[in-house]
């Protein structure tokens, strides 16, 4: 098993809530996750996909009152939603009695419904933990380039080959449409979607024109916010805003977008390999959003990503801001001979970043100059585990 940086973060958290959500786009491994922080605490485990675990529900009151000193680990969670409602009767009828941790550990992949089942229900009772596909400071430096191409969901990026690891994805995407998402979220039409998730990944890291795709779509804007709004709470698509500072110039306000997972970018665009993926036009913008995932998966739990662009070309790629407000500009460059912009200069003027980094397809560390190093996405991330 792959140790995640996550499994910290959800050791601890049970420690401090009575219940904690475990949240992916499905096929992270929040199971095997959940399994290994379990056996380091009494647990009991229910899976709502099995009949017979759902039965032990029916009087959910009864049952899980016998087990108030375990973890209760519920997985399929979404599958009973008036189950809410419950665990917060629950959660606060122990508080009562003192225990005020550690009571459910949620499982479950990223839906609307979800979201807001455990908002409006467990306000204050619960965190949120989101677990994404592997990324480089879990894998390794010396993977980089296949988790790349292949992406981060495990079963892809450990398949046998390249075809193998396609196969895995094309499937992935069919079956998300086509049965998750009906499941999940509000029905779409499972080809329109496809077309929409392939428009995202052919623009992947540009800024959004909702118009454009609205008349690729031959639907209206609001639509085009629908769909974008359901794949972005589902953690396959991110919105990255627009950093807004009052520096009387004229700024761009539409967000970047992002598939988040590169080897679902390349699989919505046939793209089965190395070879294939430097030979499309997408090459540079699936490298960019790579280098952002792996970023923030890496970052502290409170950083706020930005990026900040304006209309004069001033730009930077990634602006992470910290916890105590320092700013962390960061540059994405593919090549190994990275060229420091001149956008990139005057935008580190208007913000006076704390760090200020380059990241680069290389491996060596150096400084360029004006306080700005050149650094690999291994190292990088390494620093913001640390940070």
């Amino acid at each position: 098993m792959i140790p995640r940086q996550k499994s910290q973060l959800v050791r601890t958290r049970p420690d401090q809530f009575p219940a904690v959500a475990l949240l992916d786009p499905r096929q992270t491994g929040k199971t095997t996750l959940a399994g290994v922080i379990a056996e380091e605490r009494p647990n009991i485990y229910l899976d709502l996909e099995d009949p017979a675990d759902r039965e032990k529900l029916s009087d959910a009151v009864h049952y899980l009152s016998r087990h108030s000193g375990d973890l209760v680990i519920i997985d399929e969670v979404q599958r009973a939603p008036e189950l809410f409602q419950t665990l917060r009767g629950l959660i606060d009828e122990g508080r009562r009695r003192g225990i005020r941790a550690g009571r459910f550990l949620l499982l479950g992949p990223a839906s609307i419904d979800l979201l807001k089942q455990s908002g409006e229900s467990l306000a204050g009772r619960i965190a949120c933990v989101e677990l994404g596909p592997l990324t480089v400071h879990e894998v390794g430096g010396g993977a980089r380039d296949e988790l790349w191409i292949r992406g981060g969901y495990p079963d892809s990026f450990l398949a046998d080959g390249d075809d193998t690891s396609a196969v895995w994805r094309e499937n992935f995407v069919r079956t998300y449409l086509e049965r998750d998402i009906p499941q999940l979220g509000p029905r779409v039409p499972a080809e329109t979607l496809r077309r929409f998730w392939t428009m995202l990944a052919h623009m992947q890291g540009g800024l959004l024109n909702a118009a454009q795709l609205a008349r690729s779509l031959a639907v209206d804007g609001k639509t085009v916010a629908r769909y974008l709004d359901l794949l972005v709470d589902l953690l396959l698509v991110r919105r990255l805003p627009p950093f807004h500072a009052k520096l009387g110039k004229r700024l761009v306000k539409s967000p970047k977008v992002y598939v988040r997972d590169s080897g679902i970018v390349h699989a919505l665009l046939g793209l089965d390999d190395r070879d294939a993926v430097l030979g499309h036009p997408v090459a540079g913008g699936s490298w960019e959003g790579f280098v952002v995932e792996n970023l923030l998966g890496a970052a502290p739990e409170r950083a706020r990503p930005w990026f900040h662009r304006t209309a004069a070309g001033a730009e930077i790629d990634l602006l992470l801001e910290m916890a105590g407000g320092d700013l962390w500009a960061v540059e994405i460059k593919r090549g190994r001979a990275p060229r420091l912009d001149k956008g990139f200069r005057h935008a580190r003027q208007d913000h006076e970043p704390k760090r200020s980094f380059v990241v680069y397809s290389g491996v060596e560390r150096y400084p360029r100059g004006e306080d700005v190093e050149v650094i690999g996405l291994e190292e990088l991330s390494s620093l913001l585990a640390a940070a």
